[in-house]
């Protein structure tokens, strides 16, 4: 089994088509949205995670590792962007021995097109976009707001992007706490996106990772760009601006990480130090 450690906007769908096209033998799932009985994990169960109602996660996570079994297949493969949000301290206790993809873009443009992205599903009314707890709505493949990094920022009125910027930290940090404390590193494959994806180099080792061989001798690319209409990804001097707010604001624990690998040598680390 293959898990994603990642935010969304980064490289899941296009790798999901590169998997699936690739490797016929395997089952590949991006989101599995609508699938009986294999939760996606997007909306409640982040809830309920954020809010300690973990009883409620390991259920749902329960179904479906049961539903994966099922489908007798040599290799489980997902790219969905949930792991972290909602299940990533669970799983090990769960699932079988697994691996993981950690899909790493640059957190401006993560933000940026994050909140582009949600202003185009509210903008059409896209239907399951909004579950309700506490009383409250929430934006279902989002983190709640009610996480501890958020209430180190409560005093800056984020914004948007800003909020999504935090997100992206948080995930990080969780990535990197599941990677230590389940003592993973050795089964994860760490990818910068988008540079990794588009390097046939690298795609050779993503299968040597899974230990399978893909479908042909020579790789087949997916012509498949997961764009937000409307709105480019553009980093300017507005969402700089924003990125030093919220990095001044934060205790330099949730920052630490940027200072080591796999961040240190990224151009935009230097963004997220105080």
């Amino acid at each position: 089994m293959v898990f994603a450690l990642t935010s969304g906007r980064s490289g899941t769908l296009f790798l999901y088509a590169l998997l699936r096209r690739n490797l016929p033998d395997a089952v590949v799932m991006h989101e599995p949205t609508l699938r009986r009985g294999n939760p996606s994990m997007f909306g409640q169960p982040i809830h309920d995670h954020a809010v300690g109602n973990l009883d409620a996660v390991r259920r749902l996570l329960l179904t479906k590792r049961d539903t994966i079994a099922r489908y007798k297949a040599a290799w489980y493969i997902e790219t969905s962007h949930a792991f972290l949000k909602s299940y990533w301290d669970l799983a090990p206790a769960i699932f079988p021995p697994f691996k993981v993809f950690h899909l790493i873009r640059h957190p401006l443009e993560v933000a940026r097109s994050e909140a582009n992205r949600e202003n185009f599903i509210r903008r059409w009314h896209l239907p399951f976009r909004e579950y309700r707890a506490d009383g409250q709505r929430h934006f279902r493949w989002a983190l709640t707001g009610r996480e501890p990094i958020f209430h180190e920022v409560a005093a800056l009125s984020l914004t948007q992007f800003q909020r999504y910027l935090v997100q992206w930290i948080e995930i990080e940090n969780r990535a990197m706490d599941f990677l230590t404390r389940f003592d993973m590193a050795s089964r994860c494959l760490t990818l910068h996106t988008p540079l990794d994806l588009n390097d046939p180099q690298l795609l050779a080792r993503v299968f040597s990772f899974l230990d399978l061989v893909p479908s042909a001798t020579r790789v087949s690319s997916p012509l498949v760009q997961n764009r937000t209409p409307g709105n480019p990804t553009a980093i300017g001097a507005d969402e700089l601006q924003q990125c030093r707010e919220v990095v001044a604001a934060l205790p330099p624990r949730y920052l630490e990480i940027f200072r080591h690998a796999p961040y240190a040598d990224q151009p935009w680390s230097s963004l997220l130090r105080q």
